[in-house]
């Protein structure tokens, strides 16, 4: 099992924190990572196939675009767009799907999931996996999850949100150290990625990455790599406060469309759970 460590996220600055603890690391273990990243989580896979033909949305925090070729019952019947701010990844992801004698080309976009560069509205659905918790401040995920909501329908926009959770299964191949607290706010840790120098040179990565204290153990065997990623496992019911709170910043009414109110925008929570180690949470735009 691996051994997850507490971390302290430096507040003056978490863009500088999660270049050097996430950004630097994913682009270096791009081909790895991805190699590892094949089978889709079954929820996941229902949202995208329940989705109407024609509807185009976004992947925003792609990774290797595992989700791009769906739904697989329906191939093509909608587009989705990724975005991810690794290079590496995305040339991976560009081509998701593909395989020997069918080369397939994915829109792919390289950007900041915080950035906002995309008209109000213009994606009927949008999908967050494992992306938001490497966000490190809660202002920055705060952010985030505004950003899913402002790019999708206010009439119909779907929202898909996966993060992982403190509370992990029998199964997980990782151990959350327990904070003293109450629980609510999650923890910060690092999560460590192993990754052997023989593999490391088969998979060598498009771009050089300068080596930070994030990708060292003194205490590594020889021959053997370690790189720590950072990220914000949540607490329970903490997802579904992010929620409320980054919607009604927005001046959105939180709940379902009820007759009496007209001339509001909203978002409904139409489901939210605990699936394998992680929170997730689906959501729907509506106006009146």
């Amino acid at each position: 099992m691996k051994s997850v460590a507490s971390t302290v996220v430096d507040d003056d600055d978490p863009q500088a924190y999660e270049d050097q603890h996430v950004h630097a690391i994913y682009d270096h273990i791009a081909p790895h990572f991805s190699s590892t990243r094949y089978k889709p989580w079954p929820i996941i896979a229902a949202f995208l196939n329940s989705l109407p033909t024609g509807w185009i949305g976004l992947d925003s925090g792609t990774g290797n675009g595992k989700y791009l070729p769906f739904p697989t019952e329906r191939p093509g019947s909608i587009l989705t767009i990724g975005l991810d701010r690794s290079w590496n990844l995305l040339q991976i992801a560009k081509h998701a799907g593909s395989r020997p004698g069918l080369s397939i080309t994915r829109e792919v976009v390289r950007g900041d999931v915080l950035a906002n560069g995309w008209r109000d509205g213009v994606f009927d659905y949008a999908i967050s996996i494992a992306t938001i918790h490497h966000l490190a401040s809660h202002q920055r995920r705060r952010l985030a999850v505004q950003r899913l909501l402002q790019c999708v329908s206010p009439a119909h926009g779907r929202v898909l949100i996966y993060v992982w959770a403190v509370e992990q299964d029998d199964l997980s191949k990782r151990s959350v150290p327990i904070r003293e607290g109450d629980g609510s706010s999650g923890q910060d840790v690092f999560v460590p990625w192993v990754m052997s120098q023989q593999t490391a040179l088969r998979n060598k990565t498009h771009q050089p990455v300068a080596e930070t204290a994030s990708m060292q153990d003194d205490a590594r065997p020889a021959g053997v790599s370690v790189y720590n990623r950072y990220y914000h496992m949540f607490a329970k019911g903490e997802l579904t406060k992010l929620i409320k709170e980054a919607a009604e910043g927005m001046g959105l009414i939180v709940g379902p469309l009820t007759a009496d109110v007209t001339n509001v925008l909203g978002c409904d929570v139409i489901r939210d759970g605990w699936e394998r180690s992680n929170y997730y949470i689906e959501l729907r735009r509506w106006t009146s």
